[in-house]
């Protein structure tokens, strides 16, 4: 039987999938993405998207060496963060901390999403929407995908980049610790009525996370983690602005709901391999980590930007000595940022008695001591 034959076969049109296409794409390697909807050419007149990412200086650059990072328009900088603790304690720092422009920028998924999508279409990468995959098969020349249409596509690697429910991962075999953090994350966006002078503000609660990012003008997103998503997604639009903008003590005026409310479940998810026998794992697929760090996306986004660079003089983008490293490369980084979110969480969630003082009291002291504060400003911005 035929097979279209290609350098790699994306399964995942998302954000990650779509920046490693158009890398290897780029690099002048025939490179196939598939992609179950039909991702749009721009898709931003159906107003704002509570869907955002706070994209690093570091995957900034990755994106703007493809001219993939959109226009400013529609764009937050991130130029300080201000954490709040459960029981007095704080610690804020800036990007002057880190001697750099930024902490990170915050970008809704569709603008970014429409700036690759836009790149990839002149790119020659060659672009299967609106299908989806049905079998998965590997031998040690190539792996090999059908399609539920009866198309079959060959590659030297085939990548998943399918989200933390990864069809690629289950059609492998491969396991994967899922341990739920037994909370959603809610998110929504608002207009304020003061500048929020782009400071990211983060509030502990003992049982919740909340945090505001500025967005492009007067405007923040939230994202609150809670046990409860519930009791926010059932309020109106006006007192949902309430809730929000008095759990954070009004700091930016009142609010304005600008979208629904939707919640997501969170997960620390860690595949036992992201490697297998001419696949990849990449994205979410590969990982996730709690969200109070913001860093979801950026090590994604670092997965495909490693990945491309070892391809990018292979011979064969399949062999199984570059995928080994590619998972040797990666593990340690993400198991740090998995382990440091994680860590970070159960802290504040802990109820051993004089925990919340000692906690409080680290953060507040933390504050205090220069070289300290400059090491964390260094990491929020290392990927």
């Amino acid at each position: 039987m035929r097979y279209d034959k290609y350098r790699a076969v994306i399964v995942g049109g998302g954000l990650v999938g779509a920046s490693l296409a158009l890398a290897l794409a780029r690099a002048g390697k025939r490179v196939a993405l598939l992609e179950a909807g039909e991702p749009a050419a721009d898709g931003l007149e159906q107003g704002w998207d509570a869907r955002i990412y706070a994209v690093s200086p570091a995957n900034r650059r990755f994106l703007e060496g493809m001219g993939a990072w959109p226009d400013m328009a529609r764009i937050g900088t991130i130029a300080s963060m201000d954490v709040r603790g459960d029981a007095g304690g704080r610690i804020s720092f800036s990007a002057r901390d880190a001697d750099a422009d930024a902490l990170a920028w915050i970008v809704e998924n569709r603008w970014l999403l429409a700036s690759l999508w836009t790149q990839l279409r002149d790119s020659g990468a060659e672009l299967i929407t609106g299908a989806r995959a049905a079998a998965l098969a590997t031998t040690p020349g190539e792996a090999r995908l059908t399609l539920e249409d009866g198309r079959e596509l060959a590659a030297e690697l085939l990548v998943g980049a399918d989200g933390a429910n990864s069809w690629v991962r289950g059609q492998l075999g491969l396991q994967a610790s899922v341990k739920p953090y037994g909370q959603s994350g809610v998110v929504a966006n608002f207009a304020c009525e003061l500048p929020h002078q782009g400071i990211a503000r983060q509030w502990f609660f003992g049982d919740s996370i909340l945090a505001w990012l500025p967005m492009a003008g007067n405007r923040i997103s939230m994202v609150w983690s809670t046990p409860d998503p519930q009791s926010l997604l059932e309020l109106s639009p006006e007192d949902l602005a309430v809730r929000v903008a008095e759990a954070g003590g009004r700091q930016l005026g009142a609010f304005a709901t600008l979208t629904a409310a939707a919640a997501f479940p969170l997960r620390l998810i860690q595949p036992e391999a992201v490697a297998a026998e001419r696949v990849a794992l990449i994205g979410d697929a590969a990982h996730t980590v709690h969200p109070l760090a913001g860093q979801g996306v950026n090590l994604g986004f670092q997965d495909a930007a490693k990945l491309a660079g070892l391809l990018d003089a292979a011979p064969d983008c399949g062999d199984w000595m570059l995928l080994r490293r590619y998972q040797r490369q990666r593990r340690e980084a993400v198991a740090a940022m998995q382990f440091g979110c994680d860590g970070l969480y159960r802290l504040f969630h802990a109820k051993l008695p004089g925990l919340p003082w000692l906690r409080n009291t680290g953060l507040s002291l933390t504050n205090c001591l220069t070289p300290l504060k400059r090491q964390f400003a260094r990491q929020a911005i290392g990927y």
